[in-house]
C-alpha cells in the first residue's frame, strides 16, 4: 500500500476575484478600482433612498420623536455593520456561525456601512485578502515543513538493512 501523495496547498477563491488575489494578475487591480466604485455608488443610491423614506415620514407629519428614533436606528445599524465589515475582513471572528445569524438584521438594515466598508477596503486590498493571505501562508509554510523533513537517516536505513541480513 502507498500513501497518498499529499498537494501543496491550494489558495482559497475570494468572491469577485478568484485566486488572483495571490499573485494581483488577471485585472485585479482594475477589478478592485471596479467594485470599489460600484459599492460606493450603491451606498449612494442607498442613501438616496433613506432619505426619500424619511422625507415620507416628514410628509406624513408623524411624530418627532418617530423621525428622530429612525434616525438614530439606521445610523446605529449603520455604524455597527460598517465595523464588523470592516474587522471581519482583517481579524478571525471566533464564533461566527452563531454570531452572523444574530446580526443580520442589523446589517439589513445597516446596508450602507456594508457597502462603504467594501468600497474603502477595496481601496487597500481585497476584502478578505489578509485573512486569506495570512491562512494560505500558513499552509504554504506547514506543507513546506512536512515535505522538506527527512522521517530517517538514510545511513542509519543501510545500517539496519545490514544488521537484518546478518542476524539470519
Amino acid at each position: 500500500m502507498s500513501t497518498p501523495q499529499t498537494q501543496r496547498p491550494q489558495p482559497d477563491p475570494i468572491r469577485f476575484y478568484g485566486t488572483s488575489w495571490v499573485d494581483h494578475t488577471r485585472g485585479y487591480g482594475a477589478r478592485r478600482f471596479a467594485l470599489g466604485l460600484g459599492a460606493s455608488l450603491l451606498a449612494a443610491l442607498g442613501i438616496l433612498g433613506l432619505k426619500l423614506g424619511y422625507n415620507g415620514l416628514t410628509l406624513s407629519q408623524s411624530a418627532s420623536w418617530l423621525r428622530i428614533l429612525v434616525i438614530v436606528a439606521f445610523a446605529g445599524c449603520t455604524a455597527m455593520a460598517f465595523t464588523r465589515a470592516m474587522r471581519g475582513w482583517t481579524r478571525p471572528r471566533p464564533s461566527a456561525g452563531e454570531d452572523e445569524a444574530a446580526f443580520r438584521s442589523i446589517k439589513i438594515i445597516g446596508f450602507v456601512g456594508i457597502l462603504l466598508a467594501y468600497a474603502l477596503r477595496s481601496a487597500v486590498e481585497a476584502p478578505g485578502e489578509r485573512m486569506r493571505r495570512l491562512d494560505h501562508e500558513a499552509a504554504v509554510e506547514q506543507y513546506e515543513r512536512l515535505t522538506s523533513k527527512r522521517s530517517r537517516n538514510p545511513s542509519r536505513r543501510a545500517g539496519r538493512a545490514g544488521a537484518g541480513a546478518r542476524r539470519r
